[in-house]
């Protein structure tokens, strides 16, 4: 009995020891998690006064248009406004965040996609117009500038994600649903999930962090209140969060910044001039290694900064500036943080030995012949708009490069080539057996054809063919 009331009694004085200490201490960031007590009350202070509401306004097509209203006698009498051809007005929510004092917003692109107007709403109730300064579709990435005097708006910095580990505690803020300035908590479920079908730089950051519809744009935060990713994307079959959601990681949030920095209006990624593919368990032998890691250069490009670097086809990169590489999509992402005008430096096995090599970033160049040309007449490609291909084209439309080749860009509503099921970034590669390597040839072997065509064109790391009559 008497241990009873003395572990009793100790544990009303620790209670009591606990409820000194706690009336006490000041609410203050935690500088890290073990300062951490009960509420994230002090992150939230610090962070939501950058974190921001976004309403955008794109014009979509009301109706069909019945053909008859095409027909050029109908459009002759009443004009460009016939019947189904308004649009109305579709109004998307988002959420962002203030990276920079003069009030540089970061969003998903697919927040403003198409927007014909875009206004923001700060935490403190002002709302302002805000204009695209940087898109990167690539990363589903965009950078807004408010139309504001105000040059010391609240922001947040940025943290390098590479520092994150799973199982770390992570804030997301965001406008779910139109409730905005709402705030959940979860852990780092995973890093680096790669199988999102959301474009093509796939290095997502896992949480399970409640995400909602209205989240996406918003910042993911560790406990010190900087921005370590940007809230992109859930995995749900009800529309909702289930605990498994997104995030763009900052590393690729840096180059945004740095391409507003420059005035660029768009993220120029760097160019080595060089292919590679992951390796798979069936080379690991072959190769010389213990395990399936790095990526094997299967080309080098002559007059590029590979071929400067001495890079050689058979070598195997196995780190970026340290960091491990893992297959092709880790290598893509890890240029994709790299910025242009800097100097990397490659990790090498070559010949069962490693080596550093240093590797200077380029912008991807163009080409002399850069004509963008409308195919005209009676053939399979009318209504497409090509170019030559360049090692910039084949970043643009995240494209494998090879040497020659036209690409196409743009194809109208309604053509020929849209109705033959050719999409834009696709590279034609052969007509009727002709092998393409310019725009010219594209148009000259279109035109001589009596018989047919047939088409080969590269569709990613896919050959397809396309065969026509003619008519």
């Amino acid at each position: 009995m008497r241990a009873i009331v003395l572990s009793f009694l100790l544990l009303l004085s620790s209670v009591k020891a606990a409820e000194e200490v706690v009336a006490q201490k000041p609410e203050v960031v935690p500088k890290n998690q073990t300062q951490l007590q009960f509420t994230f009350a002090p992150v939230v202070k610090k962070v939501a006064p950058a974190v921001v509401n976004i309403y955008a306004a794109r014009v979509v097509e009301a109706t069909q248009v019945n053909p008859f209203f095409q027909d050029p006698i109908f459009r002759h009498f009443f004009g460009e406004g016939a019947p189904g051809r308004g649009g109305r007005v579709q109004s998307s929510l988002g959420s962002g965040v203030i990276i920079h004092p003069s009030g540089i917003v970061v969003t998903n692109y697919h927040v403003i996609k198409a927007a014909k107007e875009i206004k923001v709403v700060l935490h403190d109730g002002r709302e302002m117009p805000a204009e695209v300064v940087v898109l990167d579709k690539r990363t589903d990435l965009v950078a807004l500038k408010l139309k504001t005097t105000d040059k010391n708006l609240p922001y947040l910095k940025l943290r390098d994600a590479d520092q994150l580990k799973v199982g770390d505690i992570v804030l997301a803020f965001g406008n779910p649903f139109g409730f905005g300035h709402t705030v959940t908590s979860g852990i780092v479920s995973g890093l680096a999930r790669s199988k999102l079908g959301v474009e093509d730089f796939r290095s997502f950051i896992q949480t399970d962090a409640a995400i909602n519809p209205g989240n996406s744009g918003g910042p993911l935060v560790t406990l010190d209140g900087r921005l370590v990713g940007i809230n992109t994307a859930i995995f749900s079959n009800t529309g909702g969060s289930i605990g498994i959601s997104f995030a763009v990681p900052s590393n690729l949030v840096a180059p945004v910044l740095a391409s507003v920095g420059r005035g660029d209006k768009r993220v120029i990624r760097p160019w080595i001039g060089a292919r590679v593919q992951s390796i798979t368990p069936e080379m690991i032998d072959s190769l010389g290694l213990k395990k399936a890691k790095g990526v094997l250069v299967r080309k080098v490009f002559g007059k590029s900064s590979a071929e400067a670097a001495e890079i050689v086809q058979g070598d195997i990169i196995l780190e970026v500036n340290g960091h491990e590489i893992m297959g092709e999509s880790s290598f893509k992402f890890r240029m994709a943080t790299l910025q242009v005008g800097k100097v990397a430096t490659f990790t090498l096995l070559r010949n069962g030995k490693s080596e550093d090599v240093k590797v200077t970033l380029v912008a991807p160049p163009d080409i002399a012949d850069n004509r963008r040309v409308g195919v005209a007449g009676r053939n399979p490609l009318t209504g497409a708009m090509i170019t030559g291909l360049s090692p910039a084209v084949a970043e643009d439309y995240a494209i494998p490069y090879e040497d020659g080749g036209v690409v196409i860009y743009k194809i109208r509503n309604g053509s020929l080539a849209r109705l033959n099921g050719l999409l834009p970034g696709d590279v034609i590669t052969k007509i009727n057996g002709k092998t393409i390597k310019t725009v010219d040839e594209v148009l000259r072997y279109l035109s001589r054809s009596r018989d047919g065509w047939k088409i080969e064109y590269r569709r990613g790391d896919q050959v397809q063919s396309l065969f026509v009559q003619t008519w």
